[in-house]
């Protein structure tokens, strides 16, 4: 009995492609181009997934120290002083605090003040 396996083999070669749509040049048509850009650029999807959390991480951090500095704080006697006075904020709702909410966030500052001394 005889198998043809051009279906499978069309459909594997169409699923990279279609990863492949928007690239540039023969990136976008030709298979074996194709092939390594996309494996490539899943490598990097993979990889950035990653830094994506740390880079938020470090842009809540400048926010907060930013914020904190008016009222006399550095960011670090600030978070220590939040963690002595029980406050369990997280950074990111305390950027956002800074930012939306400056009242409620001077309310925070002062209570971690209390708990500083």
């Amino acid at each position: 009995m005889r198998i043809k396996r051009g279906v499978a083999s069309r459909k594997r070669r169409k699923r990279v492609l279609k990863l492949a749509k928007g690239f540039w040049g023969r990136r976008k048509n030709n298979i074996r181009r194709a092939k390594e850009t996309v494996l490539r650029g899943m490598a990097y999807a993979f990889r950035h997934r990653r830094l994506k959390k740390r880079d938020f991480r470090k842009l809540w951090i400048v926010r907060i120290n930013a914020a904190v500095r008016p009222y006399g704080l550095s960011y670090s006697a600030f978070m220590g002083s939040l963690k002595k006075a029980g406050i369990e904020l997280d950074r990111k709702t305390l950027s956002e605090m800074a930012i939306r909410e400056p009242e409620s966030f001077k309310a925070v500052v002062d209570a971690a003040k209390t708990g500083l001394n």
